[in-house]
């Protein structure tokens, strides 16, 4: 168990926490989600002592081990990867070491061999012999295959790493896992391993994600930080968001009366308990929300972008028509060969595959910013085309401020327009007057969609739109897609997003792609679409 008493943390004159009361109890899973700049990650590194809180403590019952997702991905450079998992056992890891020391010893003394034979028998207690089949099924679930478990890890690519420092995380069955943002470059499949994996785990885990859909996979309850407070909620994420946005709604309501609002409220509880997702969790799920007051269910501080895409004109019968591109690397890998396909005037594609590189090369070449190696295409000719590229960056090299700098992408140019359409994407007042060179991330993404919705276009092409963004962008973006109009195509980690926009799937392989008109479940867990991946991989997948 981890109990939080009246802790308060404060930066010069923001309130980031204040007197904060929270207990974390084992079997479940904690969301945390907030604002942009709320305190997420911050939260995590109260818990694990990284940051001392101004006031109150952080308990822990005693004996218990917390692991951390490490960030820092050179860290472990100088080990080896299947040593770099053991090392999330700190006391195991050290005892092999202390044990490895002693017997290499030349003057082997009687004093040694006591010394090795107390070693030996507390590392019997932690299960030492089974350290290695354990951290080398940690490594394979997540996707490291065998050749790589004696690499150095300065070889590892960063997606790999992040993966060797989750197995490390997981390794050696911790009481408390803390997890920032552990989705982060891992594919659909290995994704999953990680969900199954702490749908199993009956210990505490405490996990910061963007991810909705993983959120909604894994949680058992929602720790939402607003106001400096963190309040924590059962159920899920999706849970959190929808009664939330009833409880906004309900507070507009003047009109209604409050036993109307008791009872709307208790309705759509019964409702959600109802439909809570199979697992391990459920029945904690529903107990939770069996036992919640409606009174606690409080609107969220947090804004939302308005997003939405309007076309000018409809789009026609002709789209798009791709014959045999290909498409190599400058460092002579191939990024995909022969790829033909159609896109009709009612599809929303999503494109997926383990190379992002050959999906944002094929979008580019398809926006006629790069070559291919060979093969043509043609666009319809009522189309009209919005692009969100990958990187936006010289986009941004300039002075100007977010009004002038938006103004130039729109016809209508009167001032009080502009800021006006700024404001709906959370850029108000002085923050219109902002350079856009000094954007963020999150701000640069909200400004490309702003640009985007201002051309009236009928298709729309996104390579990546999510990444940046907070959930609630996040959330206006895919509901502004689920409501357009036109036709698109698009690149995505998200899935829940995928799940909700997409009726077609394309993967890009090396050796070809696959073609489903289905939804992104449906093609993650169809056996025909996993023999095809199977062949065009040339491996299980």
């Amino acid at each position: 168990m981890i109990t939080v008493s009246n802790v308060s943390l404060r930066y010069g004159k923001r309130v980031l926490f204040d007197e904060v009361n929270i207990k974390f109890n084992p079997g479940n899973c904690y969301g945390v989600i907030g604002a942009n700049g709320a305190g997420k990650s911050t939260f995590l590194k109260i818990l694990s002592g990284e940051i001392d809180p101004q006031t109150g403590t952080v308990a822990i019952t005693p004996g218990q081990r917390m692991a951390v997702l490490k960030q820092n991905q050179f860290e472990f450079d100088e080990f080896q990867v299947l040593q770099t998992v053991i090392m999330g056992h700190k006391r195991l890891y050290d005892i092999m070491m202390e044990k490895d020391a002693i017997y290499a010893k030349e003057d082997f003394t009687e004093a040694d061999g006591e010394k090795a034979a107390d070693l030996e028998a507390e590392f019997a207690e932690l299960d030492g012999w089974e350290a290695e089949p354990e951290a080398a099924s940690l490594l394979s679930g997540l996707g490291i295959k065998e050749d790589l478990h004696y690499a150095q890890m300065t070889d590892l690519d960063p997606s790999q790493k992040v993966r060797v420092l989750l197995a490390q995380t997981l390794f050696g069955n911790p009481d408390i896992l803390l997890l920032d943002e552990p989705t982060n470059n891992l594919d659909v499949e290995t994704v999953m391993w990680l969900e199954n994996f702490l749908n199993n785990f009956k210990n505490i885990v405490i996990v910061v994600s963007h991810d909705r859909h993983f959120l909604d996979q894994v949680c058992t309850h929602v720790v939402d930080i607003d106001f400096s407070k963190v309040q924590m909620y059962g159920g899920n994420y999706t849970f959190w968001y929808e009664s939330s946005q009833l409880a906004l709604k309900q507070r507009a309501d003047q009109n209604k009366k409050s036993d109307e609002k008791r009872k709307e409220l208790e309705e759509f509880i019964r409702r959600f308990s109802a439909n809570v997702a199979k697992s391990k969790q459920a029945t904690a799920r529903q107990k939770m929300l069996e036992k919640l007051n409606v009174d606690e269910i409080k609107p969220s501080s947090r804004k939302y972008p308005y997003i939405n895409f309007k076309p000018e004109r409809e789009i026609g019968d002709q789209v798009l028509s791709v014959e045999g591109l290909s498409k190599t690397a400058e460092d002579g890998t191939k990024l995909f060969e022969n790829v033909t396909f159609r896109l009709n005037r009612e599809d929303k594609v999503a494109f997926i595959g383990r190379n992002t590189l050959a999906i944002t090369a094929l979008f580019e070449i398809l926006q006629e910013q790069i070559k291919p190696d060979s093969g043509d295409f043609k666009w319809g000719v009522t189309v009209t085309n919005a692009y969100f590229p990958k990187d936006s960056d010289h986009y941004f090299q300039t002075d100007d401020n977010l009004v002038d700098w938006l103004r130039q992408f729109s016809k209508e140019k009167d001032e009080s327009f502009i800021r006006g359409f700024l404001g709906r994407m959370l850029f108000s007042g002085e923050e219109s007057l902002k350079k856009a060179s000094v954007l963020s991330g999150g701000e640069k993404v909200r400004c490309m969609l702003s640009k985007m919705m201002l051309s009236g276009s009928n298709f729309l092409t996104l390579d990546d739109p999510t990444n940046h963004l907070d959930l609630e962008s996040i959330t206006a973006l895919n509901n502004g897609l689920i409501e357009f109009k036109g036709a698109m195509m698009f690149y995505s980690h998200d899935h829940q997003f995928i799940q909700t926009v997409a009726n077609r799937i394309i993967e890009v392989t090396p050796n070809g792609i696959i073609d489903k008109l289905m939804t992104y479940d449906e093609y993650i867990t169809d056996d025909r679409v996993k023999a095809q991946r199977e062949a065009l991989y040339g491996e299980l997948v």
